[in-house]
């Protein structure tokens, strides 16, 4: 598949910490399109990741996909359906709870200017981070995987950092 193939408005869902605001800033760079980072959306800025009021966050997301041409990446099952039925391509990273763990302490403690990061924030080790990569995304990648095989859109499904590294390489990606 060539990246062209996911249209102009790109979705791209998968667990935390697997690498889907760095590749949604690769291909906005290559193909011109802008950046949506849901977690800046749903989060409040200069804080420790507050969220925002959950209308607040819809009425942001519902802006953001009534856009033209968009890389959006996050899950936030609430506005999904909306969210896709705009898309006109999607990308399911679909890597180990074990290498989302060890990218999460990864970018938390070395990683400063890291994509995706909330604006003012500060990346900190938390427990309740911790305990959703180990115990709440495995039930949700079910649940995405299963999405994904659902929608008749162009589709790529990245099973494995060494997956998304090819990925990066076959379409020219630089990093």
């Amino acid at each position: 598949m060539n990246l062209s193939d996911l249209g102009d408005r790109i979705c791209i869902l998968g667990p935390s910490n697997s690498g889907k605001s760095t590749l949604a800033n690769v291909i906005t760079r290559k193909r011109g399109l802008e950046a949506v980072h849901l977690d800046q959306l749903f989060h409040r800025p200069n804080t420790d990741w507050e969220q925002r009021p959950r209308d607040e966050f819809i009425a942001l997301h519902d802006i953001a996909i009534a856009g033209e041409r968009w890389v959006m990446d996050g899950n936030y099952s609430v506005c999904m359906p909306q969210r896709l039925q705009r898309a006109t391509g999607l990308i399911l990273l679909d890597i180990s709870t074990a290498s989302s763990l060890l990218r999460y302490f990864r970018r938390t403690l070395f990683e400063k200017d890291r994509p995706g990061a909330l604006q003012g924030g500060r990346d900190s080790v938390k427990w309740d981070m911790i305990h959703h990569i180990a115990v709440v995304q495995p039930r949700n990648r079910k649940k995405y995987r299963a999405m994904f095989e659902e929608f008749d859109l162009p589709k790529l499904q990245l099973s494995s950092l060494r997956a998304i590294k090819q990925c990066f390489r076959d379409w020219n990606l630089a990093r």
